[in-house]
């Protein structure tokens, strides 16, 4: 017999960290708001869950570190109705039978997606056959792309006003699509002191202090950047955090032993909030979660090494907002970086601008309206 406590089932996707970040903040917010709640978070690209899901992974992965100009290619190959409606399609008949099998095992009456994948099986389940429970996508950017587009869905929540007026266009119904921003969890909703923050790493505050980050998988070359960075006299204390990229936070020790500056590396961490907290600027490549992180916090940003396609869009909106500003091919990091260190004014600009954007409440607004 069914529990009478309401079951929901977020289905997320292991392809960097920020899809399962947006996943395990909205999951945090329910059981707040309803402690009896069954919550259960699903990896759809993992090899538990479908083998055929756990290949296409690999295959992106793959791409994304060897071929980019692919993936590149094949973004904006699908970003149209027409061809993106056709290669959805044939991707909806291979993994709806994983949807249809998580859907048999917990029963969820209500469906959350922060990843397209699932979130297309599922609008799939409900155009052809007679299933019943809620269901919604959370974007996890800053702008739409066509696989995004699930008609049958029950709700939408979307970063930016002018995401909404896309999935319009794209077909969706206004009055389902909610402008909450992006999700994060209960630590980067808070109010820090960076002098305590700093202590708590073993740090202090009479050196520049720059973190470095590239996503749960380490990407967004972070090893040059690093040798940018040596052309800076002053010294500063660098903070970088290489994810589950064990190869890069060797190469980052290594690197530590012969700089001129302080540089501290951390592969996965919990403590990515106080990190920001403490710090000045971050450099980083444009992941949404992060970006959005870094917002809730106030902390300015140097963006480089965009994925090719969402990171794009990404990058733009925060630096077309003030919050960061973007790093093209020939521009100097380490002149970027002085020049802002040498001018705390436009650090306080870009402070300023990210508190403006931030919704620290998305979390919670979207546990409200799903429950």
């Amino acid at each position: 017999m069914k529990s009478s406590a309401k079951s929901f089932l977020i289905v997320t996707a292991s392809v960097g960290s920020g899809h399962e970040k947006a996943a395990a903040a909205v999951a945090e917010s329910i059981q707040k708001q309803h402690p009896d709640a069954v919550i259960n978070i699903i990896d759809f690209m993992s090899m538990q869950t479908s083998w055929i899901n756990a290949l296409m992974k690999k295959c992106y992965l793959n791409m994304l570190y060897f071929v980019p100009n692919l993936y590149e290619f094949m973004y904006q190959f699908t970003a149209g109705k027409k061809k993106g409606g056709f290669v959805k399609w044939a991707m909806s008949s291979v993994i709806v039978y994983s949807m249809k099998e998580l859907i048999k095992r917990y029963r969820p009456d209500t469906i959350i997606c922060t990843h397209p994948f699932p979130a297309d099986a599922v609008s799939h389940l409900l155009q052809h056959r007679r299933v019943s429970f809620d269901s919604c996508a959370i974007i996890t950017d800053y702008s739409v792309h066509q696989m995004w587009v699930c008609p049958k869905l029950n709700h939408y929540f979307v970063a930016i006003d002018s995401m909404r007026d896309q999935l319009v266009e794209f077909g969706i119904s206004r009055d389902i699509i909610h402008v909450s921003g992006i999700p994060v969890s209960e630590p980067f909703c808070r109010d820090y002191d960076k002098g305590q923050c700093r202590r708590e790493l073993g740090l202090t505050m009479d050196k520049p202090l720059v973190m470095m980050m590239g996503g749960g998988l380490g990407l967004g070359g972070m090893d040059g950047a690093l040798d940018q960075l040596e052309k800076i006299r002053e010294q500063l204390q660098l903070m970088v955090i290489a994810g589950r990229n064990d190869e890069l936070k060797r190469k980052v020790e290594a690197f530590a032993k012969t700089s001129h500056h302080e540089v501290l590396t951390w592969g996965y961490t919990d403590k990515v909030a106080v990190m920001m907290a403490a710090a000045d600027i971050l450099i980083t490549k444009p992941g949404a979660l992060t970006l959005t992180e870094a917002m809730s916090l106030g902390l300015p940003m140097v963006l480089h090494e965009p994925i090719p396609g969402p990171e794009t869009d990404n990058a733009r909106f925060m630096s077309e907002g003030g919050m960061a500003i973007w790093l093209h091919s020939g521009d100097s990091l380490a002149k970027i970086i002085g020049n802002l260190l040498k001018h705390p004014e436009k650090l306080s600009l870009m402070r300023q601008n990210s508190l403006k954007f931030r919704r620290i409440d998305a979390a919670w607004q979207i546990a409200r309206a799903m429950s």
